[in-house]
């Protein structure tokens, strides 16, 4: 369903603040010492999608969901400084997209597109490079196979076909613009309508009245009618996951940018505003929104990052008249100013990437406090965006 927009609780929570410039630079500075620590560390090979004690240990491109980050972290250092090194170290890398996807090497999920869309898209976008555009239209071809007629939706996880396996999860919204992008480069509207209907039946599931989101939601594998809602990550089923409820925020607007449903403009408003409504005294969320101040529980600063991504996005459609444009700007300003102000790597000096205090899947005592390489990609990309609102995306 597409929840009704939940009112701002405490707008007063939001009022105009100063976010110089001088200080974005600064930020990027400091982003920029770290990237080049991680080159230093990892050569033309990624960092583990998780630090540990905040380092990045070493792998290649083998397995996993959060390679493309990495690299999606070189192009936006590249685009924003000039400096070939970046750009050389990113295009060093398409060989490994080329070979991951051609010999079907750990892509049995459905990240195709956080794989892709950072790395390749971005590599095609920005260089014209041809190897690159053919191994992300190759991942978009792998990606429809997990695309289930009864149900209409991407299988996130698992053998094709699992009764146990049948289901969607938010995440995937940021995975459907790869295929977006293929029907463009490609003409074929066949990766766009599975695109489109995965995104339907994603947010007439996952989102609830309130505009709170599940993680994720099975299907019966014979009829594909919807059968529930639960989580994986969060803290309970009818609980909103912080970063689930992000992807709720990006991944919309995103589906709005290719296809203008206004279905999907008032859902990130919807998500946007649930979102902002239980963020705690500094602006960043707790892993999972049931949690505030005091109840003793672990931050997850990449939830930040990602719903700046998505809320600026949003700005972009709104007339100066609406009220709520102000409410948006000042909450990613205040946002952005906390994770500047309290979470930069800047004083870890053997740190090797941007952002500390994420939380991976604290259900699992998976990288609880920790970095992971998609909180370090979307703080750079809400970065990026402060610094250049006029940056073209790479999904």
């Amino acid at each position: 369903m597409i929840p009704n927009i939940p009112k701002i609780e405490h707008p007063e929570r939001f009022a105009d603040v100063d976010l110089p410039r001088e200080k974005l630079e600064y930020a990027l500075a400091e982003a920029l010492k770290k990237i080049d620590l991680g080159i230093e560390n990892h050569g033309i090979l990624f960092p583990k999608e998780a630090s540990e004690n905040n380092v990045y240990g070493t792998t290649e491109n083998v397995s996993g969901w959060g390679n493309g980050f990495w690299t999606g972290i070189l192009w936006h250092a590249y685009e924003l400084t000039g400096n070939e090194k970046y750009k050389e170290v990113a295009l060093a890398q398409v060989p490994s997209y080329t070979k991951r996807i051609k010999e079907k090497i750990g892509v049995n999920h459905h990240d195709m597109g956080f794989l892709f869309s950072p790395s390749c898209v971005a590599a095609y976008k920005l260089c014209g490079n041809e190897e690159a555009k053919a191994a992300a239209i190759m991942a978009a071809e792998h990606l429809c196979t997990r695309y289930q007629e009864k149900g209409q939706f991407i299988q996130a996880w698992g053998k094709v076909g699992d009764p146990n396996s049948y289901r969607l999860i938010i995440d995937c919204l940021l995975n459907i613009p790869l295929l977006y992008w293929t029907a463009e480069v490609t003409g074929d509207k066949s990766f766009d309508e599975k695109a489109y209907n995965h995104f339907k039946t994603a947010v007439g599931t996952c989102c609830r009245e309130d505009a709170s989101t599940f993680h994720t939601y099975y299907f019966d594998m014979e009829t594909g009618a919807p059968l529930r809602g639960a989580t994986h990550q969060g803290a309970r089923d009818d609980s909103a996951w912080a970063r689930g409820q992000a992807w709720g925020i990006y991944g919309p607007m995103l589906t709005y940018i290719y296809k203008k449903d206004p279905d999907a403009l008032k859902l990130t408003k919807a998500t946007s505003n649930y979102f902002l409504n239980y963020l705690p005294a500094d602006y960043v969320p707790y892993w999972d929104l049931s949690f505030t101040d005091g109840d003793g529980e672990p931050k997850d600063s990449s939830s930040a990052a990602i719903a700046i991504c998505g809320i600026l996005e949003l700005i972009k459609t709104m007339d100066d008249s609406d009220p709520d444009k102000k409410i948006y700007v000042n909450a990613c300003k205040r946002m952005m100013n906390s994770l500047i102000d309290g979470y930069l790597t800047k004083d870890v000096p053997e740190a090797n990437g941007l952002l500390l205090h994420a939380t991976y899947a604290r259900p699992l005592n998976l990288a609880v406090d920790e970095m992971n390489t998609w909180g370090c990609y979307f703080y750079m990309e809400a970065l990026h965006r402060m610094l250049n609102p006029e940056w073209k995306l790479y999904w």
